[in-house]
């Protein structure tokens, strides 16, 4: 496996230089900033994820403003309680996008978020406490007790918010493929555990987040 610095090397190289690779990589959020963020904005978050799935995310930027009121500012609260006459009112409101199995796991994922928080304290405060080294975890436990958050989807969600973490694109497979850490895609935790080790390791030799080592393996093959 090359260390963090060949790879970033390699980026370098297909990217017209260092600072071309390192360019416009936002830095995640220190743990208390985002223990601070309302709980509504890891909602909104993973709402545009379950509706970006799939479609155009255009379509998705375009609708936000009326989505985001037809969801109640995504107030985990009110949202959590669309059911009966007010989920067959969302269904029929063209302000937002009329799937049923998407608008019914945004209801879900604001329980999730209320549940979370009656054991936390808030949402953000459990996701600001999760170990960066242990964020293969942190995925996995947003696709087991969330709703329709597996994939790319959580991972997503949580860059959104600013919290470091990788997110497994196609480029950032096909790099970890390259230096032997995995064969295929991951999906068993034997192997997201060993993305985890390789992305600690990365970290390791190069004090970079982990969001940084995320982007520079994609562009290293994109």
């Amino acid at each position: 496996m090359r260390t963090f610095d060949d790879i970033l090397q390699i980026a370098a190289e297909r990217h017209g230089g260092r600072d071309a690779a390192l360019a416009e990589i936002p830095a995640p959020l220190p743990p208390e900033e985002i223990a601070a963020l309302p709980d509504a904005r890891f909602l909104a978050a993973m709402a545009r994820g379950i509706f970006q799935a799939g479609i155009s995310w255009k379509v998705v930027d375009a609708k936000w403003p009326g989505i985001t009121e037809a969801f109640h500012d995504f107030e985990p609260g009110p949202v959590s309680m669309i059911e009966g006459e007010a989920l067959d009112a969302l269904l029929s409101d063209r302000r937002v996008i009329r799937s049923g199995p998407k608008i019914t796991a945004i209801r879900d994922n604001a329980v999730f978020i209320l549940d979370t928080a009656a054991e936390h304290g808030s949402f953000a405060r459990r996701i600001a406490d999760w170990p960066v080294s242990e964020f293969d975890g942190l995925l996995d436990w947003l696709k087991r007790s969330g709703a329709r958050l597996g994939g790319n989807t959580g991972a997503y969600m949580l860059r959104a918010v600013g919290k470091d973490g990788y997110v497994l694109s196609r480029d950032v497979v096909g790099r970890l493929i390259a230096e032997g850490v995995i064969d295929k895609a991951p999906t068993s935790r034997r192997a997201m555990a060993a993305v985890q080790g390789a992305f600690n390791l990365w970290a390791e030799q190069s004090g970079q987040p982990l969001t940084t080592i995320s982007r520079v393996l994609a562009r290293s093959i994109g």
